[in-house]
């Protein structure tokens, strides 16, 4: 089974993400998690930092000659603008030593210092901040990794910015559509609504607001039978909800198609089971690939939301904790738009989850035991 655990702050000298568990023989290579980090930076409406982020990689531990060898694998990421930072922490202007008293509604500033008994947003902010999850994409880099040697992908695609939004008759991408995915600027699977898109976030842009959206994460090739219908808390849709939710900004997730079935009847809601002669099928995947709280086969489906960034440049109304008075919230660097980024993260997470419960289905100390094993499995289920 795996876990993992980042480290580091926005403004740091650097972060670490540490993933245990996972077995040996597994490929890693530095390109290829640089690579993974180049498509977090994706997508119109970044702000300038996008451009500044130049991530330094280091593998600390876990991997020897390009494989892992069954030890917890550390990646330190370095921020390589930190020297500047450092310089600034202690004059103006910048990133200055100045406590930051006014926090950002919608932020985890205020209730963070509350928490912590601190008067500076700052010993907050550094740490809720976004420039977290660059850590985890190095942790959904090895899940892919595992993933894919058992022929699982997995893919996010952007399905709405604003009040622009992909037409629900647009058929999902495959696994083979990634590239495309990623040259479009909005991270969109559909080049009619990409422009609509771009002009949305231009709009907030000139009138110095945010904006959100919503990303599905789709995974083909995953085997029926990961997950459990028999502990709550091993259950696939509320761990893929978990995971989403704990990425900053997230406020809701759908598995499949949540929100339509809610309105609908069963009859019009349930995936109708058939045999295709080589093996058993839905003829539909309203569900997203989910029953039971375990994978059916079907492609796994699920759609998160994220809200506006909370950080605008027309600063909203606050209070200043060292007085109590009311007052404008302090503005940091801000994007206008980071669905598109939001999307890649998410992206990671689902992999981090299928990679776990993969890892809970078929262990295996190396990656030669883990195909093993699920090869005996996919040949039981042949004869069922």
């Amino acid at each position: 089974m795996l876990r993992f655990i980042t480290s580091g702050e926005s403004h740091g000298p650097g972060l670490v993400g540490t993933v245990e568990g996972l077995p040996a023989g597994l490929d890693v290579t530095l390109p290829g998690i640089a690579a993974e980090l180049a498509r977090r930076r994706l997508g119109f409406g970044r702000g300038p930092r996008m451009r500044l982020e130049k991530d330094e990689l280091e593998i600390l531990g876990g991997v020897r000659f390009g494989r892992t060898i069954g030890g917890p694998v550390t990646v330190l990421i370095r921020n390589t603008e930190w020297p500047r930072w450092q310089a600034e922490m202690s004059s103006e202007p910048g990133i200055s030593s100045k406590p930051e008293t006014k926090p950002r509604p919608g932020h985890a500033d205020l209730v963070g210092m509350q928490k912590y008994d601190t008067h500076d947003a700052r010993d907050i902010l550094e740490r809720a901040s976004a420039r977290e999850t660059a850590a985890r994409t190095v942790v959904g880099y090895l899940a892919k990794q595992l993933l894919a040697t058992i022929d699982v992908f997995a893919i996010s695609h952007v399905t709405s910015i604003g009040t622009v939004a992909v037409p629900p008759d647009v058929p999902r991408p495959l696994a083979s559509d990634i590239e495309a995915i990623d040259a479009s600027e909005v991270r969109v699977f559909h080049t009619e609504t990409a422009q609509a898109m771009i002009t949305e976030i231009e709009s907030a842009k000139k009138d110095r607001d945010t904006l959100g959206g919503s990303v599905e994460v789709l995974a083909y090739g995953v085997p029926p039978g990961l997950g459990s219908h028999v502990h709550w808390d091993r259950k696939l849709d509320g761990l893929l909800a978990g995971a989403l939710m704990s990425i900053q900004a997230i406020k809701a997730v759908e598995i499949g198609d949540g929100l339509t079935q809610a309105r609908s009847r069963g009859s019009a809601a349930h995936d109708e089971i058939i045999h295709t002669g080589e093996d058993y099928a839905r003829r539909t995947n309203r569900a997203g690939g989910l029953e039971g709280g375990m994978t059916t086969g079907e492609p796994l489906a699920v759609t998160a939301y994220m809200k506006p960034i909370s950080t605008l440049m027309r600063a909203l109304d606050t209070v200043d904790v060292t007085n109590r008075q009311e007052a404008k919230a302090f503005r940091e660097r801000s994007d206008v738009c980071a669905v598109p980024a939001a999307g890649v993260v998410a992206e990671q997470m689902v992999a981090y989850v299928l990679a776990n419960e993969t890892l809970r289905k078929f262990g295996g100390d190396t990656v030669g035991d883990l195909v093993a094993a699920r090869d005996a499995y996919v040949a039981r289920l042949a004869t069922f």
